[in-house]
């Protein structure tokens, strides 16, 4: 697993049609592929958009919210921030591992910063709403480590190969001093 101090990584899943999200969660029902996703994140500090945050049923602390809306009542250990940055900042000053967790709007400002994406590619075709940014170059990234597995995909009853994909930027941008 990732979990070392000082490493920002982005973490998510995609469909093979790069959807990311349906209705508020993921398109796709399965269990070890959110599983794993939990462990991994497990101890890290989070970076999330309100969106997701708000679709999540577990918080842990030392999660950053991203918001504009001032008055957003939040669970407890977590704080809202202005912008990426900032709680890209205020996540790395805990001393945990970093995680950007979504939504895709948060990826698509974070990624100039991340050193690793760990992204699990699911192989089956899924309806959903939102897409994977197109602007994060990760054709320009290096994979540097695939799993593969075949996990039944619960909503469908189908079995569907999930690849659990690390890529590595070679010079994320350094976070700013705020």
């Amino acid at each position: 697993m990732v979990k070392k101090s000082g490493v920002i990584s982005a973490i998510g899943a995609i469909s093979r049609n790069n959807m990311l999200g349906l209705a508020g969660w993921l398109p796709w029902d399965i269990p070890e592929e959110l599983a794993y996703f939990e462990q991994t994140v497990a101890g890290g500090a989070l970076l999330i958009g309100r969106l997701t945050y708000e679709s999540m049923e577990v918080v842990p602390e030392d999660s950053f919210i991203v918001s504009r809306q001032r008055d957003l009542v939040l669970r407890p250990g977590c704080k809202r921030v202005d912008s990426v940055v900032q709680g890209l900042v205020q996540a790395s000053a805990t001393g945990k591992p970093v995680f950007v967790i979504g939504g895709a709007s948060i990826y698509a400002a974070a990624w100039p910063y991340c050193q690793r994406f760990l992204l699990t590619r699911i192989e089956g075709i899924f309806a959903g709403d939102t897409l994977f940014p197109e602007s994060i170059p990760l054709a320009q990234w290096s994979v540097v480590s695939e799993i593969k597995k075949t996990y039944l995909e619960k909503k469908t009853g189908q079995a569907v190969l999930c690849r659990f994909l690390q890529y590595e930027q070679a010079a994320p941008l350094a976070l700013p001093d705020l």
